[in-house]
């Protein structure tokens, strides 16, 4: 529409100068004389001006049939093709010109005009395969799916623009939501150009989503052969995807092939946890204890997580808490400074009734790092050494308002995860979710909170068990989760 008004304006502003040109030329003085033949023509500035137009014109189509006698002369002694010749050189020039302004529109974004340009390029060249990618492009900016989808597919049936349509359906596919038919055309576009990084992310992702292990492991290795993959980042992907496919060998019920599959995976990262523990728990089940410890030790070391700790527990599950404390040592005493081993120390403390050795564990977390879990062990620890009920409740209630501490937290989008996943349950992605402590929240607290230790730290005559110190930090984190 806009486009339209601004021509006929110019056309109007064009005429009115000719207009305008013409009248003052009407009114200027003199002229020229012309002999042609004998004879005289006297010429007043205005049909000077005409007959200069006029002869412009006149040599440009005396050109063109020159051309024009050159090509049928060259017919009439043989050669078939020199008038076809002349007349393709013309349009090729009108296509090329047309294809080439189609082009500059759509880069600027004007899809209604490069569509028009795109039809105008077919009917001179008669080359599809240029054209057809030209008018897919411009019907999809214009919002005209239908149209692309019809283009994409004239795209097929030629084996230079076959990937072409392939790749335009797949991303049509994957904007409606349709995984099933995008995997199978991502699979298709990955055959007709394995090499191609976009379609090698697109189906290793597809694949990851649709829980097919084996394939996006085939496809993480042609990443890797065609050298879009460092060999690093390769072993990491590859040891999540191993760890993946174990855990669904396992839901089949073939634990040994499991066992294996998680075996390889903490081989390829041994600093991935949910390998460790799984490839511990294979050990443990074959009865190997020594090896079991010996992966837990190793991925400990690296990164202290709580699930490490409770897979070392499973190693002998019917230890007195003392034995337990004293065959823990040989996990936590290369990391005794992380915060993850001073609450494990604690809370083994506790289990053994050493409760002033479980504060000295803590050390000064509950200054540097007062996470919920913190403060917790510390409502136990004071609830074993015979504190006061309100000063038990005073730190259960700190711990309310408390950060949780570290999670799983995927790194493209910050979605919290209970547990980990080989992909985001929120944005998609994969291998993104890493153990660290999330941002702190901006939603405000209630200001009566504070004075919550005030208001629950009565005393009272009746003494509370240790249990029930324990009791209530699982209903504190278990708030704190929700």
């Amino acid at each position: 529409m806009l486009w339209s008004l601004i021509k006929i304006l110019a056309f109007v502003l064009a005429v009115t100068a000719l207009t305008y040109g013409g009248t003052q030329l009407m009114e200027v003085d003199g002229g020229a004389t012309v002999d042609v033949a004998g004879q005289e023509f006297t010429l007043s500035p205005l049909e000077m001006v005409f007959a200069f137009v006029a002869m412009v014109v006149a040599v440009w189509v005396g050109l063109k049939l020159l051309a024009l006698l050159v090509a049928t002369f060259k017919f009439l002694n043989g050669d078939e093709t020199a008038i076809s010749r002349y007349f393709d050189r013309n349009r090729e020039r009108k296509g090329y010109e047309a294809l080439s302004e189609g082009m500059m529109a759509l880069a600027s974004g004007e899809g209604h005009l490069a569509m028009t340009k795109a039809a105008r390029a077919d009917k001179y060249l008669q080359q599809p395969q240029l054209t057809n990618l030209l008018t897919a492009q411009a019907a999809e900016m214009t919002g005209d799916r239908r149209k692309a989808e019809e283009t994409y597919k004239k795209l097929l049936t030629d084996n230079k623009t076959r990937f072409v349509g392939v790749r335009g359906i797949m991303k049509q596919k994957l904007a409606d939501g349709d995984t099933d038919t995008a995997l199978a055309l991502a699979k298709k576009a990955f055959a007709l150009k394995p090499k191609h990084e976009e379609t090698q992310d697109v189906l290793l992702r597809l694949q990851a989503e649709t829980s097919d292990w084996a394939g996006a492991r085939k496809t993480l290795g042609a990443k890797l052969k065609s050298g879009s993959l460092p060999r690093d980042v390769h072993k990491r992907r590859d040891a999540v995807l191993a760890l993946s496919e174990a855990r669904d060998i396992l839901d089949e019920g073939k634990t040994i092939e499991a066992r294996e599959t998680a075996i390889e995976a903490n081989r390829l990262s041994p600093d991935l946890i949910p390998a460790a523990i799984m490839a511990a728990q294979g050990y443990i089940g074959e009865g190997n204890a020594r090896y079991a410890t010996r992966v837990l030790t190793k991925t400990w070391n690296t990164h202290p997580h709580p699930d490490l700790a409770a897979a070392f527990a499973e190693i002998a599950p019917d230890e007195t808490p003392q034995e337990r404390l004293k065959r823990f040592t040989a996990l936590t005493k290369a990391t005794a400074n992380h915060p993850e081993t001073k609450m494990l120390l604690a809370e083994l403390n506790i289990a053994a009734e050493e409760f002033p050795s479980a504060k000295r564990a803590l050390g000064d977390l509950v200054e540097t790092n007062p996470t919920a879990r913190v403060l917790t062990l510390m409502a136990a620890i004071e609830r074993g050494q015979g504190a006061d009920d309100s000063v038990v409740r005073g730190w259960l209630t700190r711990a309310l308002t408390a950060p949780r501490g570290p999670q799983w937290i995927c790194e493209n989008c910050q979605h919290i995860h209970p547990s980990w996943t080989a992909t985001c349950n929120n944005c998609g992605s994969f291998d993104t979710l890493a153990w660290k402590t999330p941002p702190a929240s901006d939603v405000a607290m209630p200001s009566g909170t504070e004075m919550l230790p005030l208001i629950v730290g009565q005393k009272t005559d009746a003494p509370v068990p240790v249990t029930t110190a324990v009791e209530e930090a699982e209903v504190v984190e278990g708030d704190q989760s929700k």
